[in-house]
């Protein structure tokens, strides 16, 4: 699954069973799909962040415990180094893309919770890659791509079975634009977690993107007291 971090503790694993896969393959789409469709029929009540950091702490204990997970992804600095400039490129394109179309289509929006809101939005610059975007790497890459492995295997559809995971749980937004634009996200993330191993290198292209939203004017359709 990841190409720059392999355990060397991690004893051969014998291949699961037909009975496994398809427990772990319930459990995903209960956990993933079921649960946040539960939790969007209820009215999304509060705000995310609290469960957020639950799971992602369970999430924790369980990574922690298996020794066939690399304790190298957890930061993984090194991969970054060789990630960062064309993460930027990429990133860049994008900023230019979305600047462009809000001036055009949506010009009072563009900037505007620098504008309106500065230490609001300073607060999310902040507070927001702590306590959003690195529990959901947790949760979304390093956790599901571990457990569902043996489900999806180690290509393509297990980038896909985490991008439509993080994609689906921004129903919770209660609009399909934020549900679109993760689940491309998603896959951008899962596929540089699955290339490097590194959750400090999904985080930090996560962050770009995620601030990127907040700062053109694109927060509202993201906001839940998420930030």
């Amino acid at each position: 699954m990841i190409a720059d971090a392999t355990s060397a503790a991690a004893p051969p694993a014998a291949p699961p069973s037909v009975g496994r896969r398809g427990y772990l393959a319930v459990e995903y789409a209960l956990l993933f799909f079921g649960a946040v469709l539960g939790y969007v029929l209820v009215g999304s009540p509060g705000s995310p962040i609290p469960p957020l950091l639950l799971l992602a702490g369970l999430a924790t204990i369980y990574l922690r415990r298996r020794v066939d997970f690399d304790r190298r992804s957890w930061w993984g600095r090194a991969a970054l180094r060789r990630e960062w400039l064309p993460m930027l490129r990429l990133w860049a394109v994008a900023a230019g893309v979305a600047v462009a179309a809000l001036a055009v289509l949506a010009p009072d929006r563009l900037f505007e919770l620098p504008r309106q809101a500065p230490l609001l939005w300073a607060a999310i610059v902040v507070f927001y890659p702590l306590f959003s975007v690195y529990p959901q790497e947790v949760i979304f890459r390093a956790f599901l791509m571990h457990r569902y492995a043996p489900v999806f295997g180690s290509g393509h559809w297990l980038v896909a079975a985490s991008a439509l995971a993080f994609g689906f749980v921004h129903l919770i937004f209660g609009n399909l634009l934020s549900v679109v634009l993760t689940l491309a996200g998603g896959w951008l993330f899962a596929r540089r977690y699955q290339r490097r191993g590194s959750l400090l290198v999904a985080s930090v292209e996560h962050a770009l993107y995620g601030l990127l939203v907040f700062t053109v004017g694109l927060g509202d359709f993201f906001y839940h007291g998420a930030a």
